[in-house]
């Protein structure tokens, strides 16, 4: 229930979020009068920049070697390791499914537990993956331009359904992001548990998966990314530039 609460927050935040562009400021010009010469006076704007963003930061379309270094990333790098532990140990204490293994307590039932989860995440990456290159969106997680705490984990739930697209990088709904987390637990549901498993038992996992997703870009929005941890300077731009994990 809690979980399926965390996924109707999600959504609930996505439809009341307006995705609103700052105007950009404008200087105005003095007119003379008569047949006195016509002066320009220039009003400097000083932006400051979230100590998160870097400065000057504008959006470029990532290459096919950006996002592949980005799917590697996501699919095998720090925190789907620490999230198929984390994930493992849990379904351990609760010793779920009770199938797996004859000694619900021991290192052979919580790897399988382990590799369940690693492998939920791998689905749902390889689906994000191939369905951004079919819709041509950009689905990399980009950190909020903004500043405070609640826009920015608005941004973050609001991202966990929406991506980039065209080449200015406007935002939309993304049917990748939507459909990757489901596409993970109907293949677990479907292809490694118990035979009493079926789809309806995949569309929870998916909902749960939803959530992990949200959770997975609320770290990246608020959480350093480590310095040379496995590929993440080539995570784009959330845990390079952004976090100065490319810094030596």
């Amino acid at each position: 229930m809690k979980i399926r609460s965390a996924v109707g927050a999600v959504i609930a935040v996505l439809a009341a979020g307006i995705l609103a562009t700052p105007a950009g400021a404008q200087s105005g010009a003095g007119a003379g009068t008569g047949q006195t010469s016509t002066t320009s006076t220039q009003t400097q704007v000083t932006v400051q920049t979230p100590s998160h963003v870097m400065p000057g930061q504008t959006y470029h379309r990532p290459s096919h070697t950006d996002k592949l270094k980005t799917f590697a990333f996501d699919s095998f790098g720090p925190y789907a390791i620490f999230g198929s532990v984390v994930g493992g140990a849990i379904q351990q204490a609760d010793n779920a499914p009770p199938e797996w293994t004859h000694d619900p307590g021991g290192a052979a039932a919580y790897g399988q537990r382990v590799a369940n989860t690693f492998g939920i995440n791998l689905v749902t990456q390889t689906t994000r993956y191939g369905l951004s290159e079919l819709f041509r969106e950009d689905t990399i997680y980009y950190r909020c331009e903004c500043d405070g705490f609640a826009p920015r984990l608005k941004h973050a739930l609001i991202s966990t359904v929406t991506a980039r697209k065209g080449e200015d990088g406007h935002t939309v709904f993304s049917i990748p992001n939507l459909v990757a987390p489901y596409a993970g637990g109907e293949a677990a549901a479907n292809l490694w548990y118990p035979s009493r498993f079926g789809p309806k038992d995949g569309f929870r996992f998916g909902n749960y998966n939803l959530a992990v997703q949200a959770g997975l870009n609320v770290a990246l929005e608020f959480i350093y990314g480590g310095p040379h941890t496995l590929l993440s300077r080539h995570h784009v731009p959330i845990v390079s530039g952004m976090t100065g994990s490319d810094k030596q």
